[in-house]
C-alpha cells in the first residue's frame, strides 16, 4: 500500500512539474482564443508603479500588444508603427497597451527612443506572458540579451509577439499571433480590424 501511495505520489509531482514547463518552441505555444478572458495579474509600468490589468482593460476598448523587448528591431518597428497609428486608433475608441519582459528601466528607454505615447508594461516574470500562452523557453543565444533587459529577472522565456483587440469586459474580440517573430501585423489590417469590431 505504501508502494502505491508513493508511486501515486511521485506521478502527481511529475505532471504538476510538466504543467510548469514552457513550450519548448513558439511553434508549440498554446495561446488564449478570442472569447476568453485576459486574466487579472499586475504588471509595472515604466515608472514602476503597479497596473491592475483588467481595471486598465476596463476603462476603454484596448489593443494589447505583446513584444519581445527594446532589444528587438521588429519590435521597435511595430511599436514606431502603433505610435503613428495612434491618433487613428484613439479616434476610434482604442487605447494601446504593450507587454514586453523588459524591467521598467529598458522599457522607459524604448519609450523615450521612440517617443511612445501610449502605456508600455513589465512582464519581467512572465506571469501574463504563460497565462495568455505566448511563453516559450528562449533559445541559449538570446538569454544574456533578456536577462540584460529584464534587470536579471528573466532568463528563461520569450513571448510569441502577439496582439489582442480586448473589450472593456476584458474578453478577446480579435487576436493576431505568428511563431515568426519577423511577422507582424500590418498597419492595414490593424486599422481595418479597429474599425468593424463593436
Amino acid at each position: 500500500m505504501k508502494k502505491l501511495l508513493l508511486i501515486t505520489f511521485l506521478s502527481l509531482v511529475v505532471m504538476a512539474n510538466a504543467q510548469k514547463e514552457l513550450p519548448k518552441t513558439a511553434q508549440d505555444i498554446s495561446p488564449l482564443l478570442i472569447g476568453e478572458k485576459v486574466p487579472a495579474l499586475s504588471l509595472l509600468s515604466s515608472e514602476g508603479k503597479k497596473v491592475q490589468l483588467l481595471d486598465l482593460l476596463q476603462q476603454q476598448k484596448t489593443i494589447l500588444v505583446f513584444y519581445r523587448g527594446g532589444w528587438c528591431p521588429y519590435c521597435n518597428v511595430q511599436l514606431a508603427a502603433l505610435g503613428q497609428s495612434e491618433q487613428e486608433l484613439l479616434g476610434l475608441g482604442y487605447q494601446i497597451v504593450a507587454v514586453s519582459p523588459d524591467a521598467p528601466a529598458a522599457m522607459k528607454v524604448t519609450d523615450e527612443k521612440e517617443k511612445l505615447n501610449y502605456l508600455l508594461l513589465s512582464d519581467s516574470k512572465g506571469e501574463l506572458s504563460r497565462a495568455m500562452g505566448l511563453a516559450f523557453q528562449a533559445p541559449e543565444n538570446y538569454k544574456p540579451i533578456i536577462t540584460k533587459g529584464s534587470e536579471g529577472i528573466n532568463a528563461t522565456f520569450l513571448p510569441v509577439p502577439a496582439v489582442f483587440f480586448v473589450g472593456t469586459n476584458g474578453l478577446i474580440q480579435f487576436e493576431h499571433i505568428n511563431p515568426d517573430y519577423k511577422s507582424r501585423i500590418s498597419t492595414n489590417l490593424l486599422l481595418a480590424v479597429a474599425k468593424v469590431l463593436p
